[in-house]
């Protein structure tokens, strides 16, 4: 384990800096959702998400806050996250009718103001999750080197990677979750079908699922 930075205090400021780590998930297919199935789909939708999210908190992590579709996760261990990040990964993965989640996670010191964090660590946790495919958790090397041994074995390298107005280059790895389901996708709607006996199937299309008639009528129409 990475042992945390000092805290630097100003006495003439409300600020601190500190070492953490942090985890940035989005919802993917959140607007494809919002558009076929209404925003009160979509409220609902975001607010099982985050009863899921906190039901996975482990340590001292904490849900600091939401933006849209979008959470972070906090805490002073990049352990913590990780295990965060693999329950939130695997219970999502089992829920009906849900979306998948891209994720990022990544340490550094931040500047915490008015219970609010700022800096280019938050900002590079941002770029990671952004550029994670849908249903994948990526991170930093520097998050997986922080990492203690016991823990390494679920990461795999995915090269080096550039990020917008982040300078240099970034080697990334992603979560390696061998319990997750894989689960078919509602193209329409992008929410996840576990159990294709209770949903739609295309006809004359194999292995394609709806979950329900308005998506498969979309689908056949061409409005989505």
């Amino acid at each position: 384990m990475v042992k945390n930075e000092p805290v630097i205090y100003n006495a003439f400021e409300n600020f601190m800096e500190e070492n953490i780590a942090i985890l940035v998930a989005d919802l993917s297919g959140y607007t494809a959702l919002t558009e076929t199935h209404g925003p009160a789909s979509a409220a609902d939708l975001i607010d099982k998400y985050l009863r899921i999210a906190e039901q996975c908190l482990v340590g001292d992590c904490r849900l600091h806050e939401r933006t849209g579709d979008e959470i972070m996760i906090v805490s002073a261990s990049p352990d913590f996250i990780l295990a965060t990040a693999i329950n939130i990964d695997g219970i999502i993965s089992t829920e009906e009718n849900f979306l998948r989640v891209h994720a990022g996670m990544h340490i550094g010191k931040v500047l915490k103001r008015n219970n609010s964090y700022y800096g280019t660590a938050i900002n590079l946790t941002a770029r990671i999750a952004s550029g994670a495919n849908a249903g994948t958790f990526c991170c930093s090397g520097k998050f997986a080197n922080a990492l203690t041994g016991g823990s390494l074995h679920v990461m795999q390298s995915k090269g080096m990677h550039s990020f917008k107005n982040i300078p240099g280059e970034t080697e990334i790895f992603e979560l390696i979750n061998k319990d997750k389901r894989r689960n078919y996708i509602d193209p329409v709607c992008r929410m996840q079908i576990v159990d294709p006996g209770n949903a739609i199937s295309s006809p004359g299309e194999e292995s394609l699922y709806f979950c329900s008639s308005h998506c498969l009528d979309l689908y056949k129409t061409g409005s989505r």
